[in-house]
């Protein structure tokens, strides 16, 4: 079937929840994917961070077979035997002292939302339903409904309201805006450490220690959304780790499965995620066998390859070329890790997408961001000679 066939099929019975860039894919491996007519592209999305580990990983993937040969689902009405496994290298790997699985990465969030809820209730004293959780402007945490209802973004609230009570709004980056919000009432702040989906805004330097301080100091939960930042993408295993600090919960997820299968998981201390009783919360497919060993197997491979130093190095090159080019439109180039943005004036004709388009066209699979920003995050195994490549292509795309 050609390309313009498909698209007519999708244009017809999909729901237009997205806008996505007119390529049919149907093969990927590395950092490299393939259209139904045979081009070749680099994939400078990775999934919204979920191909950490590349396309169809081979490791992940028989790792997938294997499971899927023995068992795929309980169910939590009974145990496995790739839970606990699970749990105990994700908890020596991240230092945590409690694991919840979940699904999706907006159900981690919402899994955070109510463990937090609880905590303030039963531990920190508040009184009943006056909990509060404070968020920042611009975030981005997922699409549920309780998640819409504290994002900034007019299009992802518009007409589905009326929304859930109990949230406070800050500016990113502002750790004395933190500090002046926070009430008797507040229960937890949860914040990204960068924001992806605003545009690769990383925070001042410090901030992230300094809210830890203030979130110690005022008894509030610190909740860092670590979905599309964590595993590798920033250079470190949790983009965390770049200021010396830890949360009390983290949530993950995305490249947990190396894009194989849909895996979350809240990382917690004892105090928050130990006052879950049975019957509580859960998911059908929460903590399931097979995802538990696809899981397993996607955290060992950005260790045992050495994925995160290759961000790390790989990260610092890309920003380093990027920064070179030369051209009225951009604004700024940053990032850190293998997560970086090129920013544009506002008035560059077309925006964004007149340049991700082009891109496509020259072999580039990238994504706009809020009209006028470019994100590059490809997987975590791009080489050094692999971004020469890209770089050259970026570079023609911004040629008049």
């Amino acid at each position: 079937m050609k390309t313009e066939s498909y698209i007519e099929i999708e244009d017809k019975l999909g729901a237009h929840n997205y806008k996505p860039l007119d390529v049919i894919l149907s093969r990927g491996e590395g950092i490299w994917v393939w259209d139904v007519d045979g081009k070749k592209y680099m994939d400078c999305l990775s999934a919204y961070s979920a191909v950490n580990q590349g396309h169809c990983h081979p490791r992940i993937r028989d790792a997938m077979i294997e499971q899927s040969r023995r068992m795929t689902l309980t169910s939590r009405a009974f145990r496995n035997d790739q839970l606990a496994l699970f749990y105990q290298e994700i908890c020596q790997m991240t230092r945590s002292h409690k694991v919840l699985p979940m699904n999706s990465g907006a159900e981690a969030v919402e899994t955070a939302v109510k463990c937090v809820r609880k905590w303030g209730y039963e531990t920190k004293g508040v009184d009943r339903d006056r909990a509060e959780i404070i968020v920042c402007s611009n975030n981005f945490h997922g699409r549920t409904l309780a998640i819409i209802g504290f994002s900034t973004d007019d299009n992802a609230r518009k007409n589905f309201g009326p929304f859930a009570p109990g949230f406070k709004t800050v500016p990113f980056g502002d750790a004395r805006a933190l500090r002046e919000a926070i009430t008797p009432n507040t229960v937890a702040f949860m914040v990204e450490p960068i924001q992806g989906e605003a545009g690769v805004v990383i925070p001042p330097d410090g901030y992230l220690k300094e809210v830890r301080e203030i979130c110690t100091q005022k008894n509030v939960v610190l909740i860092l959304d670590e979905i599309q930042t964590g595993l590798g993408r920033t250079g470190k295993l949790l983009a965390e780790e770049h200021e010396g600090m830890e949360a009390d919960l983290t949530l993950i997820g995305k490249a947990l499965s190396g894009g194989f299968y849909p895996v979350s998981a809240v990382l917690s201390n004892e105090a928050v995620l130990g006052l879950l009783q049975p019957g509580q919360h859960g998911s059908t497919f929460g903590g399931n066998p097979l995802a538990c060993a696809v899981a397993r197997e996607a955290l060992k491979v950005l260790i045992e390859e050495k994925m995160i130093e290759n961000s790390a190095q790989m990260g610092e090159y890309f920003l380093k070329e990027l920064k070179k080019i030369e051209h009225p439109a951009i604004k700024e180039v940053r990032g850190r890790g293998l997560m970086i943005a090129i920013e544009l004036y506002p008035e560059t004709k077309g925006g964004a997408r007149a340049v991700c388009e082009k891109l496509m066209a020259m072999g580039i699979l990238c994504k706009e961001t809020h009209t006028y920003t470019i994100r590059f995050a490809p997987p975590l195994v791009i080489t050094r000679e692999d971004i020469d490549w890209a770089v050259d292509k970026i570079r023609a795309a911004f040629v008049d």
